[in-house]
């Protein structure tokens, strides 16, 4: 009896130590993948249940804004929670670079020049670009072609915009303006016509990027600064609304994807990788959704505007991720002393 309870004991002990010592082993194997994702509904509904079904990966979503989304995983960065970040724009990856794990797809080849993962960690997936969404129903005889157009009168309190503070698609439009009209981001011209718009707004902010296009298909308002991807979902399904691209040049600029450092579910972040930049993904994006895929041979569907009738403008990205936290204190202050 003695030599059998040491035995059970030793064996308890050793069971013990193996799960202690093999519980990150398990949680890494287990068939799961946890996803932060700033991305429109159509996106994920499409994407996430192809990946589901070509790997038999079970997907935790978790969708907040890009800003929410950030603070929540420099909260869990010694003990993260989420495997991937599915979409936000790359400044953002590129001024967060400690968050990430180092990781190129081998499926980076295929994209198009320009559009490669060339920072090691963050892997651009498709293009999106800065516009206007106008609903048709509400604008009247009110002309809105431009960013200049904001500016009257008749639309004060009727454009939807979010915070650039927390909004990855209100932040580019930010630098989109300041680049279209100022020529740079310090040009006091570019600065003025934000303050001018600012005062437009009449003090009214939507609480994230998805308030601002669905308040403006909903015809709460005439106008929201958004993007593409939803803008263009919108007209596709028939509401009564419009994409403008402003006349004074739109920014389209990749959207990302990485791998939260320290993922709980490593390999089946790379999985998801790869997938979004497979052949299958990338096609599913040009014409199932309203999304520019950045795969060389992917489709396109003909219900999307071509960049030939487009006035498109480019931005330094460099300078933009590197003074992100210049530029959002600058509109803060601006804003709070308009109001």
């Amino acid at each position: 009896m003695r030599r059998l309870s040491i035995l059970l004991l030793v064996c308890t002990m050793f069971a013990a130590a193996l799960s202690a010592c093999g519980g990150g082993s398990k949680s890494s194997k287990e068939n799961k993948l946890v996803v932060y994702s700033p991305n429109s509904e159509e996106i994920v509904k499409t994407i996430i249940p192809m990946f589901e079904k070509q790997t038999g990966i079970t997907v935790e979503l978790v969708t907040a804004g890009t800003g929410e989304i950030l603070k929540r995983i420099q909260s869990e960065k010694s003990n993260p929670y989420a495997d991937v970040m599915f979409g936000g724009s790359m400044a953002g990856y590129l001024s967060n670079k400690d968050l990430y794990e180092p990781y190129v797809s081998p499926n980076d080849e295929f994209l198009l020049e320009g559009h490669r993962n060339t920072s090691g960690f963050a892997t651009p997936y498709i293009g999106d670009g800065s516009v206007l969404l106008v609903n048709t129903n509400l604008v009247g005889d009110i002309k809105i072609d431009s960013y200049a157009d904001l500016l009257n009168p008749a639309l004060k309190g009727k454009i939807a915009s979010a915070d650039p503070a927390s909004s990855s698609s209100a932040f580019a439009q930010l630098t989109n303006m300041l680049k279209a009209i100022g020529g740079d981001y310090e040009n006091e011209a570019g600065w003025n016509y934000v303050g001018e718009l600012i005062q437009n707004l009449n003090g009214k902010i939507a609480s994230g990027s998805g308030a601002v296009h669905k308040s403006v298909a909903d015809g709460e308002y005439v106008v929201g600064l958004t993007y593409e991807d939803p803008a263009s979902t919108y007209v596709r399904n028939g509401a009564p609304v419009k994409v403008v691209y402003p006349k004074e040049g739109a920014v389209f600029l990749d959207a990302g994807s990485g791998i939260i450092k320290g993922a709980p579910h490593l390999e089946n972040a790379k999985k998801f990788i790869d997938f979004i930049l497979s052949k299958e993904a990338q096609d599913a994006f040009g014409s199932q959704l309203t999304n520019r895929p950045l795969r060389k041979d992917a489709q396109l569907g003909d219900y999307m505007t071509p960049y030939s009738d487009i006035k498109m403008i480019d931005e330094d990205t460099k300078y933009v991720s590197e003074n992100k936290s210049k530029i959002v204190e600058k509109y803060t202050d601006l804003f709070a002393s308009l109001q």
